[in-house]
Order: C-alpha cells, then structure tokens, then sequence
C-alpha cells in the first residue's frame, strides 16, 4: 500500500516561510503527477499544487508566485517552497500521486504536516 510521510509545517508569522517534504513508500514516483493538498478548519480538502512527471508545475490560483513545487524521483520524495504566507494559508498539509492530471489522488492520505500562520 501506497504511504506518505509529510513534515515541514509548523508556525510562522505571516510573509514567513516553509518547506515541505513529502516521502512515498511501496511505489516509484518517477511516472506520476505529485501533488500537495491542504485541508483548512471546517473547510474540504483541495489541491494546491502538483508537478507531472516530466517536471511541468501546475498551482492553484490562491498560491501562484508564493508556492513552488519541486521532485527528486531518484528519493522518491517531492517539496513544496511556501513564501509570503498568508493566514489563509493555515491548513494541514497532504501529499498523494495521481495518475494523470485531473484524475483524484489515489492514495490513501497520510497523517499530514499542520501549517500555522499567525501573528
């Protein structure tokens, strides 16, 4: 089965900076779309960035040209660079694989890594 381990989050003050990791075990990345997805307080869980195979990133609107999204197939392992924070970026973390670019993650999602900005 397919896991993930995230670490990275934490607290920081608004405009701070983060980076996430994310490593997967029992499959090789190298073929599939990566992504990170976050879930805030009360609210569903949604995509905040994902990096196809061959390296192309796609960012939701609410993070583009604050978050980058990076890979390392060769660690299995995929990051995302947060900057500029907002509040509304508070939400706890996740990482998955789809297959193919809007197709849902097929992954069981992990423990997640908890991002808090706050003054």
């Amino acid at each position: 089965q397919v896991q993930f381990v995230e670490s990275g989050g934490g607290l920081v003050q608004p405009g701070g900076s983060l980076r996430l990791s994310c490593v997967a075990s029992e499959i090789m990345i190298r073929l599939f779309v990566v992504g990170w997805y976050r879930q805030a307080p009360g609210k569903q869980r949604e995509s905040v960035a994902e990096i196809s195979s061959d390296g192309t990133p796609y960012y939701e609107d609410p993070v583009k040209g604050r978050f980058t999204i990076s890979r390392d197939n060769a660690k299995n392992t995929w990051f995302l660079q947060m900057n500029s924070l907002k509040p509304e970026d508070t939400a706890a973390y996740y990482c998955n694989l789809v297959v193919r670019r809007g197709l849902p993650p097929f992954g069981s999602w992990g423990q997640g890594t908890r991002v808090t900005v706050s003054s």
